[in-house]
């Protein structure tokens, strides 16, 4: 038996998918002027000194083909640049930064030219994703509070 799309396989097929989850696509919203922001960061080659700057580009690609655009007015629970983020990581305890497209390391500064940024970047209040370390262990981001303009 050939399969030709796995999303369509016989109930009776061993081949199963072994997981539920809900699709990623619209998971995420993104305003204009972080598409904007994202796209000048991905083609002035912006990301070249952060850590891993190849999987950081191929995530930042992967979530504008993901995200949905964010209506008008921007909802206040939006995570998008320039607004304070206050967040946990796997019941770790609460933490806070400004999300920033510029990249850096500025105390109090999340650039989304890091996994933690670019991670956070287009979900709600109380959303939770998967995050990436920098050592590749999976941890859980939960966004606790979104604040400012």
């Amino acid at each position: 038996m050939h399969i030709i799309n796995p999303a369509h396989l016989l109930t009776d097929s061993p081949y199963q998918p072994s997981h539920k989850c809900s699709p990623l696509k619209g998971r995420f919203q993104l305003t204009q002027a972080d598409r904007i922001g994202i796209e000048r960061l991905l083609s002035l080659d912006l990301t070249a000194e952060c850590p891993n700057p190849t999987l950081i580009e191929g995530f930042l690609r992967h979530k504008l083909r993901l995200a949905r655009n964010s209506p008008e007015p921007t909802p206040a629970s939006l995570v998008m640049a320039g607004r304070r983020i206050k967040y946990m990581i796997s019941g770790g305890n609460a933490r806070s930064g400004i999300l920033t497209l510029v990249p850096g390391n500025k105390a109090g500064c999340i650039p989304v030219t890091s996994f933690l940024g670019a991670t956070m970047l287009g979900m709600r209040k109380m959303q939770r994703a998967p995050l990436l370390r920098d050592d590749g262990w999976i941890e859980t981001l939960v966004v606790l509070d979104v604040s400012g303009t």
